[in-house]
């Protein structure tokens, strides 16, 4: 039986992906939530909570919570496959592979991976889309002995994130982001105009054994934000 939190979220989701609810569109009030699925009033805030730290939610004080601008957005507390963010927003998601081969690695890739300048890594490159839109451009470097069957992947199917938490689960990472612009071929593969900024965050990522791989994640700007929910608790 699906919890009544839960029920709540999933119409919201559904009303939002057929496009009755747009952005800013203006939700029911918790106290109308709860009278409409026969719940408390905690329930419902507690299904409108966790719609607002998905992105797919806004709060203004006063005024009541709405429909979130539809753009992309990421965590900087947490490591999150892109494909379930966009699935959790009622969206879909299709990665287009532009490369997946292995190459000599280049200073920067080999600093970050531990290997030496010229010695053999793994590269894949990704175009994300939601609803058929370009979210993010991932180019990741991957170390073979920690993973070496990373070439014989269908990533059109599986996210590298997803592949990667199975064979070689993360334990910590390296987040660095800023603001970029974006080359040529980048603002092709990501339908940009020229002139619009990006974001970019470089993540290392780490299992048991190693570095296991280093990405360079390209967004944007206006198609995405970076957010986090941090809980707090006194001494």
């Amino acid at each position: 039986m699906i919890a009544k939190f839960e029920s709540i979220k999933r119409a919201i989701r559904e009303k939002i992906a057929q496009g009755e609810w747009g952005e800013q569109h203006r939700l029911p009030s918790e106290n109308a939530l709860a009278q409409q699925y026969g719940c408390s009033r905690m329930t419902a805030r507690r299904a409108l909570t966790e719609l607002v730290e998905q992105g797919l939610l806004t709060r203004a004080q006063g005024l009541g919570t709405f429909v979130a601008p539809f753009q992309s957005q990421g965590s900087m507390m947490a490591i999150r496959n892109i494909a379930d963010e966009i699935r959790q927003r009622g969206h879909r998601h299709r990665a287009e592979l532009l490369l997946l081969e292995p190459q000599p690695a280049q200073p920067e890739a080999a600093i970050a991976l531990g290997l030496a300048p010229g010695e053999t890594l793994y590269r894949s490159c990704l175009v994300h889309l939601e609803n058929e839109s370009p979210v993010q451009l991932e180019d990741r470097f991957v170390n073979p002995a920690l993973v070496p069957d990373y070439l014989a992947q269908p990533f059109e199917q599986q996210t590298p994130h997803e592949y990667l938490c199975q064979v070689a689960p993360l334990t910590q990472a390296h987040h660095l982001i800023e603001a970029v612009t974006p080359s040529m071929e980048q603002c092709r593969l990501l339908a940009l105009a020229s002139s619009e900024p990006c974001l970019q965050i470089q993540r290392r990522t780490w299992s048991a054994q190693g570095v296991v791989s280093y990405a360079r994640l390209l967004h944007p700007g206006s198609r995405f934000r970076l957010g986090g929910h941090l809980m707090v608790e006194s001494e």
